[in-house]
């Protein structure tokens, strides 16, 4: 018994080990050229974590803000009702009594009432069709450090969107974007 707990604990400690190793650790350099891990993004920890984020994020300079509206149209489409009716079906029932020689069955019937219910059309419906969704864009210069590379759209959530509103024009931005172009 306790040589079984002795190396469950062992067990545990490799473990603990381990994954101290593969998180690097608090005093490690994360990402090779001495730069901590925290700096990209707040809820990112760990190497491995804070080079997907860099890779995701861009930055640059400030140019213009965007933000296109979702446009809906009136459509119709088939109007589905549940229509239900009653039936009837012919149920067969059976006992046994008895062993071996012995053994009766008695078989009896009944008529069962039972709904069966169908999705059928009826006419049409009108509703909101939506033509193109809502979009808030930011766009940037110098991106990634690259003077070359100006003029370039990226689509952004409402949150960063409102941020690069509030900044001045061609002040330093930097956020995740959800997809190249606007």
């Amino acid at each position: 018994m306790f040589g079984k707990r002795l190396m469950v604990g062992g067990a545990i400690a490799i473990l603990i080990g381990t994954l101290g190793a593969c998180s690097g650790g608090g005093s490690g350099n994360g990402d090779g050229n001495g730069s901590a891990a925290g700096n990209v993004s707040g809820s990112v920890s760990g190497t491995a974590g804070a080079a997907s984020a860099r890779e995701d994020t861009v930055h640059g300079l400030k140019d213009t803000v965007r933000h296109v509206t979702a446009k809906t149209t009136r459509a119709t489409r088939p109007r589905l009702v549940k229509k239900c009716s009653t039936a009837t079906r012919r149920e067969r029932h059976t006992s046994s009594s008895g062993t071996g020689s012995r053994r009766k069955t008695r078989t009896w019937y009944t008529t069962e009432r039972y709904r069966s219910c169908t999705r059928v059309r009826s006419g049409t419906e009108t509703y909101r069709k939506t033509v193109r969704t809502e979009k808030w864009c930011v766009e940037l210069d110098d991106v990634n450090g690259d003077r070359r590379r100006d003029g370039v759209w990226y689509r952004v959530s409402r949150s960063v969107y409102g941020d690069a509103v509030a900044a001045a024009d061609h002040a330093r931005l930097e956020f995740a974007a959800t997809r190249e172009a606007c």
